[in-house]
């Protein structure tokens, strides 16, 4: 497997036309739950605003952040997925895209994700960018295991950040 170089990555918004290289990128990154083409379609072009992409020199996707704007709290980012391909692991890319997206999205004060209790690479992700940015987190069950997956699915812990002086930003 070849690394991909960090200085030969660029950010964008993504596109329609990125939909199902997006879904393709999704379906190699388990533990990610994957969607439907469609959905990815919908998170490409309605939430382009509140999703990254990254893509090589050859514009091939090898990164994505998708999220939106909670709807009773316009002023919070909720992240969604999170996936890079695995040529591009380990060079600090997604805590790049992290705070390039949070940045973009100057309406954001807070930012919210769910994590299930497994996905080591996401909480390590977001705790440093929490750390970086002075957040102070509040973790509670969004959605349990038992309860609202019947067990076919691990409980998601959701991750509640809010700057204590949003000022600061």
């Amino acid at each position: 497997m070849t690394k991909t170089s960090t200085c030969s990555i660029t950010f964008r918004k993504p596109t329609a036309c990125d939909g199902l290289a997006l879904n393709a990128l999704i379906e190699r990154c388990p533990p990610l739950d994957t969607n439907s083409a469609y959905c990815n379609l919908l998170q490409a072009s309605h939430f382009a605003d509140t999703a990254i992409i990254a893509v090589d020199k050859n514009n091939a996707l090898v990164g994505s952040i998708t999220g939106y704007m909670l709807p009773n709290k316009p002023d919070t980012l909720f992240v969604w997925q999170v996936a890079l391909a695995p040529e591009a692991r380990g060079q600090g890319l997604a805590l790049s895209m992290l705070s390039h997206l949070f940045d973009r999205c100057e309406q954001a004060k807070n930012i919210e994700t769910s994590i299930s209790p497994n996905n080591h690479a996401s909480q390590k992700l977001f705790t440093r960018f929490f750390e970086q940015r002075g957040f102070c987190v509040e973790q509670t069950t969004l959605f349990d295991e038992t309860l609202h997956f019947a067990g076919r699915h691990e409980t998601e812990v959701l991750y509640r950040a809010t700057l204590p002086d949003v000022a600061t930003r």
